[in-house]
């Protein structure tokens, strides 16, 4: 999660410190960890300090889950702070190796924007939608930001519709066109006297910071848990009082659905599902001093796994693996 509180609320170098504290006890977890810190020494101003995270982290790039995504956001950072070269040539950088993850494109793209740099950002948000999307049916969720991007930048570019535009269009989900939300001409309402045009404005961006942060808000506020079969076979046998809570591991997987549907029903947005097991689940209830029996721990870790940036999204592609673990689509599997 990238953290998008202001300064004046929250003690960003404070939860930094925290988080990093919190990485020395699950180094398993320090790169999502160190990043979040990262960030808040950014909202702290304290760019100097997130950048020595950056390159803590990319010190030892073959444990990295995302190297690239590191070297975005130093990059981003770096050039906050009058490093602009430095920044300039990482950006050169990761547009070469091309990485197929799409939020490294959206963060240098996004940076070139924020300095003007329209052109070359319109050619990286199109770069990353040529690699990412072609010959793709159905878009996934993580690759939207680029096609937003794409049509922002292109509409302050004054360029004319094209098929990724319409695409970008139909994925909107805001009651607010991305026309609209995009217009250039929209700064010039902001000075306007007329209380009707102020109002409208008001409302395109109470939208737009929506779909921010919601964006933002991965991973999950709300995370369910999920213990494979072999685990869970396991927990049972170590802990049978548990059995109240899974009677069985088809009726485990069969919750887990069910409780998220209804969930998103509710209109509970950006759920999760956290994979357990025993090992972990038995240092998480040693930290908190508790037995692995007791149920009411079971939320808590969920919650703490979430938190360590464990979660994965719910729910999946239509076409992809379910998330059970079944080597067959989501739509033929706990989705049908």
């Amino acid at each position: 999660m990238r953290p998008d509180t202001p300064a004046e609320n929250v003690d960003h170098t404070a939860e930094a410190a925290r988080l990093e504290r919190t990485a020395d006890r699950y180094p398993e977890d320090a790169e999502a960890l160190l990043l979040q810190a990262a960030a808040h020494l950014e909202l702290a101003d304290a760019r100097p300090a997130a950048t020595a995270l950056y390159d803590r982290l990319l010190s030892t790039p073959d444990t990295l889950e995302n190297a690239p995504l590191v070297r975005a956001l130093k990059a981003s950072n770096l050039w906050e702070y009058d490093h602009e070269a430095e920044a300039r040539a990482i950006i050169d950088g990761i547009r070469t190796t091309a990485p197929r993850d799409p939020a490294p494109w959206v963060i240098i793209a996004e940076s070139l924007e924020s300095h003007d740099e329209l052109e070359a950002a319109h050619d990286t948000f199109t770069e990353a939608a040529t690699l990412l999307l072609t010959n793709i049916a159905e878009p996934p969720y993580a690759t939207h930001p680029v096609l937003f991007g794409r049509h922002r930048v292109r509409r302050m570019l004054g360029l004319p519709h094209d098929d990724w535009d319409a695409l970008a269009d139909t994925l909107h989900s805001s009651p607010i066109s991305l026309d609209e939300l995009h217009d250039p001409k929209r700064v010039w309402s902001l000075g306007s006297d007329n209380p009707a045009e102020l109002e409208a404005e008001i409302s395109r961006l109470r939208a737009e910071l929506g779909t921010y942060r919601e964006a933002l808000s991965r991973p999950f506020p709300v995370a369910v848990l999920h213990w494979p079969a072999t685990e869970l076979t396991e927990l049972l046998s170590a802990y049978p009082d548990l059995a109240t809570e899974y009677p069985s591991h088809p009726e485990h997987l069969a919750t887990i659905e069910s409780s998220l549907r209804e969930l998103s029903t509710s209109g509970t947005p950006n759920l999760g599902i956290v994979t357990a097991t025993v090992p972990s689940y038995e240092a998480f209830a040693a930290s908190e001093g508790s037995s692995p029996a007791d149920t009411t721990l079971l939320p808590q870790y969920a919650t703490t796994l979430a938190a360590r940036g464990r979660a994965v999204a719910w729910p999946p592609q239509r076409t992809s693996d379910c998330w059970c673990g079944q080597t067959q689509p989501y739509d033929a599997c706990h989705g049908s």
